[in-house]
């Protein structure tokens, strides 16, 4: 199997089976719900994962929860651990409810911060990072290969934490004093504060696959200074880290980053109740994990018409005869969905139900039709008396009814078929 690595700038080749093939996927900074872009690196362990384990290889999938961060403290002073919870809560509620199931490990910073001040100090004792007023800061100036993952040329980064007192403007924060508002620390040998962003990943990955794993996963946003700083301070330790960097493209709101700066984020949990799960793992396979994915009514609209015709497929019991390497070799490509996904719309027109079944599977999709509950059945009918005597406001009374109870009423010029969210 093949995946693009930034830090190569090529598609590399997998060791052969059984690997191991150990994963590292950055997770959310929990301070407010998810967005849907959240859930992309998510979606793409889990899918990428399964792939693995049906090719043989022995796989874990790790997905962490960022609990301190600026943006948490920023959000809620004096309640930061309150929030962090009950934002971990939430994600780990909606991503659940994608129907994935979960990575094997779920670690949280807050879980490692003896560990991340114990890695810390090490940097300090080699030189690596100094002291300032209860901070402390990584030399970039002492790394060579910095910006070696970004691209970036390490005399033209700018500034990333600005401090008057730091001994490089490029220099990252390792360790933050503890300042006004923020009601969570942790003591240390240089203040009472709390890590860096960038270290809690580095420790979190290191305490369970060690110094060495296969991938590092994360939002192509992540790549500087988070992921290149990761690289840095693990390597400034003798630490081979990640050898392969997967960054999933952007998911732009109708052509632009999906923000809340922006005005138009969709959360996960909206995106699940209005359109369904599946028709949200199916937007994911319509465009290839490195390149950017448009969200809009028209996308998931069409998402959700590819949907329906597998469905209708799947209803006929057919097992036509098909190659199904081509459907292998798309996902060893580059784990190219997009190739993948034009493959099980040739065995749809083929009659291959049997295999197609078992492909949409590996992507959480059962595509089965469900029969509507006879209440619902009975509102949609009462909808569509409304609809033909003029009543719209009754119409649209119960049409939001029936929407509540999981479905979705579709019009047709001579009734209407009723599909689940």
């Amino acid at each position: 199997m093949r995946l693009y690595n930034t830090l190569s700038r090529r598609v590399d080749d997998l060791p052969p089976p059984p690997g191991p093939i150990r994963m590292y996927f950055c997770g959310p900074t929990v301070y407010a719900r998810a967005h849907v872009g959240n859930a992309r690196p998510f979606v793409l362990g889990m899918w990428l994962r399964t792939w693995l384990r049906l090719r043989g290889y022995e796989t874990i999938l790790v997905h962490n929860i960022t609990d301190i961060n600026d943006k948490i403290y920023e959000a809620a002073p004096g309640a930061s651990a309150a929030l962090a919870q009950q934002a971990t809560d939430w994600y780990l509620e909606d991503t659940a409810d994608l129907g994935l199931g979960m990575p094997d490990e779920l670690p949280r910073a807050t879980e490692v911060v003896p560990q991340i001040v114990r890695f810390i100090e090490q940097l300090v004792e080699r030189g690596r990072a100094y002291a300032v007023e209860g901070d402390v800061y990584f030399r970039v100036a002492l790394d060579p290969e910095y910006g070696q993952l970004s691209g970036q040329r390490p005399d033209s980064v700018e500034e990333q934490e600005p401090n008057p007192l730091k001994e490089d403007p490029r220099d990252f924060a390792l360790w933050k004093a503890n300042k006004l508002g923020e009601d969570t620390s942790w003591d240390s040998p240089w203040s009472r504060g709390r890590p860096g962003w960038h270290i809690e990943c580095s420790v979190m990955a290191e305490e369970i696959f060690g110094p060495v794993f296969e991938i590092h996963g994360g939002g192509l946003d992540l790549v500087f200074p988070h992921h290149e700083n990761e690289l840095a301070q693990s390597r400034a330790l003798g630490h081979e880290f990640a050898r392969l960097w997967m960054h999933n493209g952007i998911l732009r709101f109708t052509g632009s980053k999906m923000a809340k700066s922006e005005g138009n984020v969709v959360t996960l949990r909206e995106a699940i109740d209005r359109w369904g799960r599946e028709t949200i793992l199916l937007f994911f396979m319509t465009a290839h994990w490195s390149k950017p994915i448009d969200l809009s009514e028209e996308t998931l609209e069409q998402a959700r018409a590819q949907l329906e015709t597998f469905r209708n497929a799947l209803v006929l019991e057919t097992s036509a005869d098909v190659d199904e390497s081509e459907f292998g070799a798309a996902l060893d490509d580059d784990f190219n969905t997009p190739e993948a996904l034009a493959v099980l719309h040739r065995w749809r027109a083929k009659g291959a139900h049997d295999q197609l079944r078992r492909a949409l599977g590996i992507f959480g999709i059962e595509a089965a039709r469900q029969e509507a509950p006879y209440e619902v059945v009975l509102l949609a009918e009462q909808r569509w008396r409304a609809r033909k005597t003029g009543d719209f406001a009754t119409a649209d009374e119960v049409r939001r009814e029936v929407e509540a109870q999981g479905w979705v009423i579709r019009d047709r010029a001579d009734g209407f078929d009723l599909v689940p969210k």
